[in-house]
């Protein structure tokens, strides 16, 4: 005679660590879409400080229609981020190193927006550049452009990395777009006074070169968030240590 078995049952114990097993799995899922999330908004971001320099030097309008196309999908990446790390934050109640990481995502991601719009401003302001070829400082533009540019690509790969070494040596490099600045304006007011119709594009570009300047400032600012979310203090704390 066959004994029939009864259904099987989980110990709470056991119950207990399969349910606090499928918590850490979801939540180290979200983390990896956050970051996703992030490295391809960042990305969208990158390609469209390029492009902007581009239009701007060659007064292309296709590649000013593209960053502006392009920005509005940076838009839609902040938002689903924002969306994520509310709900992580509702769901999983992180603590510690987890808080920081998600807190650290959704402050990271409102930083790039803002740098997609830098870039956007820029490619606008394309088309209103005359006499692009006699314009000697237009030269200038560029490279302060792509120091800015390697700081927001090098600082999505400490995001990605958590690496707080790079983040802090990426701080360091604002100083030389702030410098970049300084001499362009130096250059652009120079040349305007002494070619006086050149004042229009020369106040155009001087603002291309305030919004790159900012771009080098919201790189330091995620820089800065990374080495937070990555050591759990702040850089400016590790300066005062070093000059007590």
């Amino acid at each position: 005679t066959r004994v029939k078995s009864g259904p099987r049952t989980t110990s709470p114990e056991g119950t207990g660590k399969m349910a606090q097993e499928h918590t850490v799995k979801a939540f180290d899922e979200d983390i990896t879409r956050l970051r996703g999330l992030i490295a391809e908004m960042g990305g969208l971001a990158e390609v469209s400080i390029g492009e902007a320099m581009e239009a701007l030097v060659k007064g292309n309008k296709d590649l000013v229609e593209a960053v502006i196309a392009r920005d509005k999908r940076i838009d839609a990446l902040e938002a689903e981020i924002d969306r994520l790390a509310v709900r992580v934050i509702a769901l999983r109640a992180p603590m510690a190193d987890d808080l920081r990481e998600v807190i650290a995502a959704l402050k990271i991601a409102g930083v790039v927006e803002r740098i997609g719009d830098y870039a956007k401003n820029i490619a606008k302001t394309a088309g209103k550049i005359e006499g692009r070829r006699q314009f000697e400082p237009l030269t200038l533009i560029p490279a302060m452009g792509e120091i800015a540019a390697s700081m927001v690509h090098d600082v999505l790969t400490a995001y990605a990395a958590r690496d707080a070494q790079m983040a802090a040596e990426i701080v360091s490099r604002d100083d030389k777009v702030d410098a970049f600045y300084e001499s362009i304006f130096r250059n652009f007011v120079s040349h305007m006074m002494e070619n006086p119709a050149t004042i229009s594009s020369g106040a155009q570009l001087l603002f291309v070169a305030r919004n790159i300047e900012r771009i080098g400032d919201h790189a330091t600012n995620v820089a800065e968030m990374v080495y937070y979310a990555a050591t759990g203090s702040y850089l400016t704390d590790k300066e005062d240590k070093a000059g007590a």
